[in-house]
Parts: structure tokens; sequence; C-alpha cells
């Protein structure tokens, strides 16, 4: 019995299915129907002029229409794209031409910084050649060809037929090796200063008191002593300052006598150097060196003091050749120089 209910619901259901369906096809079919034959449907235009000429009319049917207005719709959406593609390159090109009148100003400035570097460049030559004629460095054969007649500008190949542009590319160029050959003549003048900084090195050429402090109080040569009273040659310069500053070797050397005279110079060593100089430090506070020490130059050997015959805080400082004594203030002054 279950059986056949079950058969009767299953025919019923695939009826009322297909009527459903069947019912959706003649639907969409009856409205497939009216859309077709309205398109089909034809309007008459007619356009009557003003003057009596011909009247004119066409048919054009509902699909022209649409198709029509499609059309003109695609027309209008392409010329709006164009249009705003257009105004996106107009204002491209504005920012473009900016840009160039911001190059041209850019231009314009490193071309006035070309020709100011030329002229400090003149400027450098002139001092270049004034010290190498000082220093008596003879350049080598290609840079005096390069600054023939003392003039930089003799350097500079301007050829009048080039542009701005390209002429000063071309003396940047002319510049850049008068530069590189001016770095030989560089060489020269380092290795003559270097040679003779490792001259006055071995020469009491600095100034015995820290920092450059003190101030001569009694000069080499014929001097009242200030006890007796008496002419004397004062064999060294006495430079004043305080207790306790600290002296420093003029020179490279050897320390080859340390002693005290409480009835002389006090506290003193004397040091030699090479090339026959011997310098002496005396009336020292404290000694800070022994006989036998290597010394350097601006090595501190000691402190200012008043120890032996003086009259205050004072370094007698003597320079010889030899046995001679020499006026100390001719090599201290050649460091000054």
């Amino acid at each position: 019995m279950s059986a056949e209910r079950y058969k009767k619901f299953e025919n019923k259901f695939i009826e009322d299915t297909g009527r459903f369906f069947k019912k959706i096809g003649t639907g969409i079919a009856r409205s497939l129907g009216i859309f077709f034959n309205g398109g089909r449907q034809k309007f008459t235009i007619m356009l009557v002029p003003h003057s009596e000429k011909k009247v004119v009319n066409f048919r054009i049917s509902v699909f022209s229409l649409v198709f029509i207005f499609i059309i003109a719709i695609g027309i209008l959406a392409s010329f709006f794209i164009y249009t705003t593609k257009l105004s996106g390159v107009a204002h491209q090109l504005v920012e473009k031409s900016s840009d160039l009148d911001k190059s041209e100003g850019n231009l314009d400035l490193l071309l006035d910084q070309v020709s100011e570097l030329k002229r400090v460049s003149r400027n450098f030559e002139i001092s270049l050649d004034k010290a190498m004629d000082t220093l008596n460095i003879n350049t080598d054969s290609e840079l005096q060809a390069s600054v023939a007649d003392g003039d930089f500008s003799s350097l500079i190949s301007a050829n009048e037929t080039e542009a701005g542009v390209m002429r000063e590319i071309s003396d940047l160029k002319n510049l850049s090796a008068y530069l590189e050959d001016s770095v030989k003549s560089f060489s020269k003048i380092t290795e003559l200063i270097i040679s003779q900084g490792d001259l006055l090195v071995e020469m009491p050429t600095l100034w015995p008191v820290e920092g450059g402090d003190g101030r001569i109080t009694n000069y080499f040569g014929p001097a009242e002593h200030p006890f007796t009273h008496n002419w004397y040659l004062h064999k060294g310069i006495d430079i004043g300052y305080g207790y306790g500053k600290p002296i420093l070797a003029a020179a490279n050397g050897k320390v080859v006598e340390k002693k005290n005279e409480p009835l002389g110079f006090g506290n003193f060593i004397v040091i030699r150097h090479n090339y026959g100089f011997i310098t002496k430090y005396a009336h020292m506070n404290d000694v800070y060196v022994d006989e036998g020490d290597i010394v350097t130059q601006g090595q501190i050997v000691g402190a200012m003091g008043s120890t032996g015959l003086s009259t205050g805080p004072h370094l007698h400082f003597e320079v010889r050749i030899g046995s001679q004594v020499v006026d100390p203030e001719k090599f201290l002054n050649v460091r000054k120089r």
C-alpha cells in the first residue's frame, strides 16, 4: 500500500515539474516574441525644412535606434577618454617645460661656477709657480710646456667655434690635466719639506719652553752680571716664565751631562745633537732625564726653576757648534720663519 502511494506521489511530482518548466519556456518564448516584434516595429522620421524644399522622411526600426544609440554612447565615451588623456599629456608637457627651465637655470649656474673655477685655477697656477721658484724646484718639461708664459689661459685650448657647453667641458678637461700634472710638483715640494723637517728636528730650532710660552729676559752677548755687576759674555739666552713650567728638548739628541752647580747653573743638563750641535738647559727645578738617555725634539726633559745663582724662575738656554757658542735666537728664528 505504501509503495502505491509513493508511486502516485512520484508521478504527480513529475507532472507538476513538467508543467512548471513548460510554463517557464512558454513565458520566455512569449517574451522573446514580444521583444523581437517590438524591435521590428518601425518609426517614420520626417525632416521638414523651413523652405519649400522637399520633405525628407525615412523609416527606422527600434533595433536600429538602439544600435545608433550604443554607437553614439561609445563615441562620446571615446571622446571623453581621449580628452582626459590629452589633458594629462598637456600637464606633463607643462611639467617637462618647467623642468627644462630649471635645468637651463642650473646649467647657467654650472657655467658660472666653471668660470669661477678657471679664475681660481689661474691664481693657483701663479702661486704654484712662485712657490716652485722660491724653493728652486724645476718642474717637468710637460708641465712647463702646459703653463708656458706663466698664464693658465694657455692651458685652455678653447675652440671659438664650439658651443658654450662644449667649450666649458673642454676647459674642464684641460684643467683636470693641469691639476694631474701639478701633483708631480706638489710631490717634489712635499719631499723638500719632509727633508727640511727631518733636518729641523736634528737642529736646535724648537722653542725650549712648552707651549711657546715665556719671554727672553737676558739676550746672548755682553751683559752685566746680576750679582757681581761686572760685564761678562752671556753665552745663551734666559727665558723667564714660572716654577714647574715644562722644559723641552730643542732637537733630537743624547743627554751627555747632568749636574748640579749650587753656585752656578744649578740643576742643568747638556744634550749632544747631530751636525756638531750641543744645547744646555740650566737653573731647572727638576730634571727628568739621565746621562745616556736618547731624547727627541719636543720631549719634556725637566721643569723650570731658579736653582743655582738665579734671581727668579727662568731657563738658561745655550747652543754650541763644537766648542763655539752661538746665539740661540738664530736657530729658534728658523722654526718661526
